[in-house]
């Protein structure tokens, strides 16, 4: 009986050291960065052709996400975006900076700005409980 005893205990216990462990590793990881664009288009046909599927394929490769990106926008409270609006996620701000300065992007870019005009930053995210 008395084993018994001690093996529950040894499975409590170490039940409780992988929670907390757990616990930890959720504490330490780092929360997502969301990159977001305001896009004042100046030739939409052009953009759509020409542009977005290159820049698409360019923030995949990278390791971005796109979640939103369109022109569908709803005002909440004050003057919404010219014509589109697009929100990425991405893991760092570091690697944000890594795809906006790599030569594909500049490429790309330089097919963009004949097309639109560009504001953009990037927020980093609330860690999730």
């Amino acid at each position: 009986m008395k084993a018994r005893y001690t093996v529950l205990a040894a499975a409590a216990a170490g039940f409780a050291l992988g929670a907390v462990a757990i616990a930890q590793l959720h504490a330490q990881a780092k929360p997502p960065v969301f990159y977001v664009a305001e896009i004042d288009l100046k030739d939409a046909d052009a953009y759509v052709k020409e542009y977005a599927p290159k820049a698409q394929a360019l923030i995949k490769k990278m390791g971005g996400k796109t979640l939103a990106a369109g022109s569908n926008i709803t005002p909440i409270e004050g003057a919404p975006p010219k014509s589109r609006v697009a929100v990425q996620q991405w893991e760092s701000l570091e690697q944000i900076q890594k795809w906006r300065s790599s030569a594909e992007y500049k490429e790309i870019r330089e097919i963009g700005d004949k097309y639109a005009n560009f504001r953009s930053y990037a927020v980093v995210g609330m860690p999730q409980p």
